[in-house]
């Protein structure tokens, strides 16, 4: 959730003029608050934050509507004794990121957002553990597989770029080698491993040239950057490429794949743009096989989003609700049973399996927007509701989209005006 609420806001930041442009602002700023008002919520004191709400393993054994739920909604928290410094880092990114975002339409917001995030960032810099550690109960379903360090980075790193403050570039300086940010050379971004995108912020102030004093640092962190970029771009050489359908689709896994394809549109635009905006002529990267244009990343960004909405061998939009062909069958307990308005009668734990679940026809609800697990390593996809490695969805597939989809919708307008 910290996840989603960060890329939203990274989104909302470099596409601002799109997003607008498109009439969307506004919803955007509501999605993001919905999130960060609950963190603030959820951080009850400096050394307090609530992790968690109910067990997978039982909410796993009901099929129910959010209105008809009896499972137990017993909260887990971290603190002293029970650090989370991923868990805790990701939401300190998160309130950092979007306090950028509200600075000039609600700066008391913002500034209550900033609070936050640096306490939290003290939290789990003074108080180091996996928050998975802490809390048995999540280890089964979001493992923290990557540890905490790669979220404290990102933290500092964005605390950085919201605050000015010298002192959280010097963290990121002073702890880039113990933490991997300048080790770990990775060919994917996700919630759980961050190192990529960390790596992208940190090269950004590096083309910017205001830290010359940290530049040998900077530059490896630009080298783990152009590593994951490269990668992408099948230009790796021995260092290893991320793998592609014949379809043309970055795959990373089996469970859950679009999350890396949608991650890695965002970030390839992203870094196009970093590029082109330091000035570098031309404004290429340096990879084993050659060099990549600028220009170049925001094809394979643009093939991947299109590889999304249709443009596949399947010819399936993954974006639920658009095109004329999408999953209609999406692994989405309130999508799949008829609405609380439609049908007010409780449903019990089971009797949504049992009901709901099983049924071969499309669900009653259509979950506009989400972006689901996606097709496998052959293109394949199967649009049933207990396939759920392909058809359940994620807040954090979407969230680096909403940006993606503004900027291209903004240049396709461009392109038949002139």
């Amino acid at each position: 959730m910290a996840f989603t609420v960060t890329m939203l806001s990274w989104s909302a930041m470099e596409f601002a003029d799109d997003i607008t442009a498109a009439g969307e602002w506004r919803h955007v700023l509501e999605a993001i608050k919905w999130g960060t008002d609950y963190f603030v919520k959820a951080h009850t004191e400096p050394y307090v934050l609530w992790a968690e709400v109910g067990d997978g393993d039982t909410d796993h054994y009901c099929w129910q509507r959010p209105e008809d739920m009896t499972t137990s909604r017993q909260a887990y928290k971290v603190d002293r004794d029970n650090p989370g410094s991923d868990l805790v880092g990701e939401t300190a990114a998160a309130l950092a990121a979007a306090s950028m975002v509200f600075r000039r339409s609600n700066p008391h917001y913002a500034q209550v957002l900033l609070h936050h995030a640096e306490q939290l960032f003290e939290f789990g810099d003074k108080y180091r553990g996996k928050y998975d550690s802490s809390i048995g109960e999540a280890y089964s379903y979001y493992a923290s597989v990557s540890g905490y360090g790669d979220e404290i980075l990102w933290a500092a790193l964005w605390l950085h770029r919201a605050t000015g403050k010298a002192s959280y570039l010097d963290y990121a300086v002073d702890m880039a080698d113990e933490f991997g940010g300048t080790t770990w050379a990775i060919t994917e971004f996700s919630w759980d491993v961050k190192y990529a995108g960390l790596q992208i912020l940190a090269t950004k102030v590096l083309l910017e040239g205001k830290h010359p004093e940290y530049k040998a640092t900077l530059e490896k962190y630009k080298a783990k950057a152009e590593h994951y970029l490269c990668a992408c771009l099948n230009k790796n050489g021995d260092a290893g490429n991320v793998n592609r359908t014949a379809g043309g689709m970055l795959f990373v896994r089996q469970w859950n794949n679009m999350q890396y394809v949608t991650n890695a549109a965002f970030l390839l635009t992203v870094y196009s743009r970093y590029l082109t905006s330091a000035g570098q002529e031309p404004p290429v990267l340096q990879c084993p096989d050659g060099p990549a244009h600028a220009d170049e990343l925001r094809s394979l960004a643009r093939a991947q989003t299109d590889y999304v909405l249709g443009a596949n061998p399947a010819g399936v939009s993954y974006l639920v609700g658009y095109g004329q062909r999408f999953p209609r069958r999406m692994h989405h307990r309130g999508a799949s049973i008829v609405s609380h308005r439609g049908d007010g009668r409780f449903i019990g734990c089971m009797q949504g399996y049992d009901n709901w679940f099983l049924r071969r026809g499309a669900n009653p609800n259509v979950v506009i927007g989400a972006i689901v697990g996606g097709p496998d390593h052959l293109d394949r996809f199967r649009d049933r509701r207990d396939n759920y490695m392909q058809t359940e969805a994620c807040t954090y597939n979407t969230a680096p989209m909403v940006g993606i989809f503004a900027h291209l919708h903004g240049e396709t307008a461009i392109t038949k005006k002139s």
